[in-house]
């Protein structure tokens, strides 16, 4: 297995409460995670058919077998062992007793929220970060594009064109099926590609529907199933008003670049080299790349965006001691005086509330100029553990 870097916090959490839950995109590794960290406890899938009729039919008999805990995976499948377990712990507080996995957070989280609330220390897995790739496996910038975290890419080198049809007829259109009850899966399947094409942008939930031909309060219905599935990202403005007139809109992105890119069309290096959503792209992974460290430290997220009347911006933003981090996001290689000014100018939205901004881009230089932090891409993976 890849060492995650989720793993501290599972242990963390573990020695705190009684139950731990994993959850995440289908395919993110959770099950692998689960197993190798909690390797002591028995096993459950409740995808196994067997399994599950013997947890709907004899619940006692079922756990009765588990009275040192177990790791209980696709835990949404039975809904009822949320109030089982809500009893259990209640007359057996020891730490790290069970663990849950999950796919749809929407499922987990319901039966969490109704039978668990403050038994649970939850966590969030998304596909691999940069500082998780093996250094033997690590290409370029376009093939990091490209290929996006997920494991089966990355540690056992499954084409992309090969791996994300599957992916999204086996796992998206089933879960969206499941739950939305959706009958038309080309219309699905169109919508799906209309918010990849987006990534980065504005979200405009009429324009998207419209373009779909759904209605709007569908088009919200599905966005939601999106995020909820750990597929997309909404990144919120900025909620302190520095006496600016802002941006209240929120801008959409796909945790997973390589989806995205997928989604798009976007098969090749040559395609990606020249397609006008390239800068989008690499905009999306680096924003990804900080949601992952931070679900990785079990954190919410807690990242924003800022935009304002007056043509000030800034890509992303974050508190850091108190103070304001902006973030300044472009994917060339060269360092222009264009980048720096940006930079310049996303530092100037807080005035000296301000940290120093950064400036991730796509080349190797690192450097400080003209009050701007430079940050190559790869760079990203080794701050890994000290990204705030």
């Amino acid at each position: 297995m890849l060492p995650r870097l989720l793993t501290d916090t599972l242990l963390r959490l573990a020695r705190s409460f009684p139950i731990v839950a994993i959850t995440g995109p289908r395919q993110s590794g959770k099950t692998t995670l689960a197993r190798t960290v909690f390797a002591d406890k028995p096993y459950v899938s409740l995808e196994n058919p067997a399994e599950l009729s013997f947890a709907q039919e004899d619940p006692r008999g079922f756990l009765a077998r588990f009275p040192d805990g177990a790791i209980f995976d696709e835990a949404q499948r039975w809904p009822a062992l949320f109030s089982w377990l809500q009893g259990l712990v209640d007359e057996d507080r020891r730490a790290g007793r069970f663990i849950l996995t999950g796919s749809q957070q929407f499922g987990l989280q319901a039966g969490i929220s109704q039978s668990l609330a403050g038994r649970v220390g939850m966590t969030q897995l998304l596909p691999l970060s940069l500082g998780e790739w093996p250094e033997s496996a690590m290409p370029d910038l376009d093939g990091v594009l490209l290929t996006g975290g997920y494991p089966p890419l990355v540690a056992q080198g499954v084409p992309a064109q090969d791996w994300f049809p599957s992916y999204v007829a086996t796992y998206v259109e089933r879960d969206v099926r499941q739950v939305m009850k959706v009958q038309d899966l080309s219309t699905f399947q169109r919508f799906f590609r209309l918010c990849a094409a987006r990534t980065g942008q504005l979200l405009n939930l009429a324009a998207l529907a419209g373009e779909t031909g759904i209605s709007e309060g569908s088009a919200r219905a599905w966005l939601s199933v999106l995020e909820s599935s750990y597929l997309v990202f909404r990144l919120p403005p900025y909620h302190r008003n520095f006496g600016k007139r802002l941006v209240k809109t929120p801008k959409l992105y796909f945790l997973d670049v390589g989806l995205a890119c997928w989604l798009m069309g976007i098969h090749t290096r040559e395609t990606l080299a020249l397609h006008p959503q390239r800068g989008a792209l690499f905009e999306t992974w680096v924003v990804g790349e900080f949601v992952k460290h931070r679900f990785n430290d079990g954190r919410a997220a807690d990242l924003y965006f800022w935009r304002d009347s007056n043509g000030l911006e800034s890509d992303l933003l974050f508190e850091s001691g108190g103070r304001v981090q902006p973030v300044e996001i472009k994917s060339g290689q060269t360092i222009t005086a264009d980048y720096i000014k940006a930079g310049q100018k996303a530092g100037r939205i807080a005035g000296e509330e301000a940290l120093t901004p950064w400036l991730i881009h796509g080349g190797s230089d690192a450097y400080e100029r003209s009050g701007v932090r430079a940050i190559p891409w790869r760079e990203l993976g080794r701050m890994a553990g000290g990204m705030p």
